[in-house]
């Protein structure tokens, strides 16, 4: 009787583990296909920086983007155009993780909200190590949070440990019949000046002139808002503009 008891804990065990792996590919699928339904758009990037280890004034870049992977940024000067995942496929992004699971988050108040979290794969960054054991113990974990009624990425937050390390907040509205950011939040709560340095050496491509590296030996948290207006989507671009 205890050995049957056994085989049905093991039977309904596997029942459960095969439909959670079967929402959670169909969560990043379904949300991978809304990206892929945009082919290409024009719009105003307008970046405001609050970092105390940055200066930079308020940026305006012309951002054009074209499936699968062309992009081009127009900006006098130079300065910083952070990755907020709207250049980047859902399932580029998900490839960077490993050991996905659904999680067992509820939000009364947003009844469609899902998380999927996973361990970030530290060879996926561009990111120098001082050496091998460092490399093998920064283990951060990320929390992706999905509207599954717009299969959009709403959220996303790294952390080590029980600490974060930045969090991407987008918030969207409807363009014409597109649903698209209307503004993302990025907020960096680097407490560990050391890993600051090392993220810093992998922002060469981001940070030009204008952005100029201060000496701050407090606590690196800061925060860079992005705000999109101006949208021209699914109207066709021009290969040239990207050469």
């Amino acid at each position: 009787m205890i050995f049957f008891r056994f085989l049905l804990i093991i039977f309904f065990c596997g029942i459960y583990f095969s439909s959670n792996e079967e929402l959670k590919n169909y969560y990043i699928n379904q949300t991978n296909e809304q990206f892929n339904s945009i082919k290409d758009y024009k719009v105003d990037m307008i970046i405001r920086l609050e970092i105390p280890a940055f200066r930079m004034p308020k940026k305006k870049y012309k951002v054009f983007y074209k499936q699968p992977d062309k992009i081009k940024v127009k900006a006098k000067g130079f300065g910083i155009l952070p990755k907020t995942g709207l250049f980047t496929s859902p399932n580029d992004n998900f490839d960077n993780l490993k050991n996905l699971k659904l999680s067992n988050f509820k939000d009364k108040s947003n009844i469609h909200d899902i998380i999927i979290v996973g361990d970030l794969i530290v060879d996926s960054l561009k990111l120098e190590m001082p050496n091998e054991y460092s490399r093998l113990t920064f283990n951060p974990t990320v929390e992706v949070k999905i509207d599954t009624s717009n299969w959009v990425i709403k959220n996303v937050t790294t952390k080590l440990d029980t600490l974060k390390l930045f969090q991407i907040n987008n918030y969207y509205k409807f363009y014409d019949d597109y649903y698209m950011p209307e503004q993302s939040i990025v907020k960096y709560y680097i407490k560990d000046k050391k890993l600051f340095n090392w993220l810093n050496k992998d922002a060469s491509n981001i940070i030009g002139q204008d952005a100029s590296l201060m000496s701050n030996d407090s606590i690196v948290e800061g925060t860079i808002t992005v705000n999109y207006k101006n949208y021209i989507i699914n109207k066709g671009i021009d290969d040239k503009i990207f050469d």
